[in-house]
């Protein structure tokens, strides 16, 4: 797909993952829209980047439907993709064994799940009416779960049920869509140098990479982004989630 004159939107775009994909979809000759929330560096960087900022929550049905108007006026909405997620850890039970706050259960996967969907929900609604390209394509979704949709560790049963979800939703999606001319498919990472990780110390970081089969290091952001973009470039790949993390299964802790 040509991306040149063409619009695109990224959830989490100011930072980490989310960053390097925009900065690829730019240099591919897309106009960017970084959804990020109000307190971030968004609006400097899709400055910098010649794109928009829309601060928006992605669980506001309201705040993402703008989003998607903003970035559909700089061109036919062609790529949209899901970084914006949280993964703060908490066990079932607590350290005295009675049950941990549901509402932190909750608002995982309000945000990585549900916040994902009504991404996908409001921009496809705008994708499915924009004029296809000669081959008949209006567009991809690009999702993000993560490993721990199927190797999920001690302390992330709501990380892993929100990913899971985004794994289990994208097949469905993707055969709904697919009669107005639109792919739906998810990435799964695994350990990437993201800002809550690079944020470790260095001990710490190079020990999660040495769990790593090949090669032994942490993912990086820029290589998220090109497997986005070989995944824009190439037609044929639908309703699937290709794990990027080098052979690693995680332990259960």
């Amino acid at each position: 797909m040509d991306l040149t004159g063409t619009a695109a939107l990224v959830t989490g775009g100011a930072s980490g993952l989310g960053l390097a994909t925009a900065r690829r979809l730019t240099a591919a000759g897309a106009t960017v829209t970084i959804v990020d929330l109000p307190t971030s560096a968004g609006a400097d960087l899709a400055a910098e980047l010649g794109g928009s900022f829309a601060p928006a929550d992605v669980t506001s049905p309201d705040q993402v439907a703008a989003a998607v108007a903003t970035a559909a006026a700089s061109g036919p909405l062609r790529v949209v993709v899901n970084c914006a997620g949280i993964a703060p850890p908490a066990k079932v039970l607590d350290r005295e064994g009675n049950p941990s706050p549901l509402e932190g259960f909750e608002r995982i996967i309000r945000v990585n799940l549900i916040g994902t969907y009504n991404v996908i929900s409001q921009a496809s609604a705008v994708m499915a009416k924009t004029e296809p390209t000669a081959h008949g394509d209006r567009g991809v979704v690009v999702n993000t779960a993560s490993v721990a949709a199927f190797d999920g560790q001690i302390g992330q049963p709501a990380y892993s049920a929100s990913k899971g979800g985004v794994h289990a939703m994208t097949l469905p999606i993707a055969r709904e869509l697919a009669r107005y001319g639109i792919r739906v498919v998810t990435i799964a990472p695994g350990i990437m140098e993201t800002p809550m990780l690079m944020g470790l110390p260095q001990a710490a970081q190079d020990s999660l990479g040495e769990q790593v089969p090949y090669p032994q290091r942490l993912g990086k952001p820029d290589e998220y982004a090109r497997l986005v973009m070989s995944i824009v470039d190439n037609g044929y790949l639908n309703g699937e989630t290709i794990r990027l993390d080098g052979a690693i299964r995680m332990a259960p802790k």
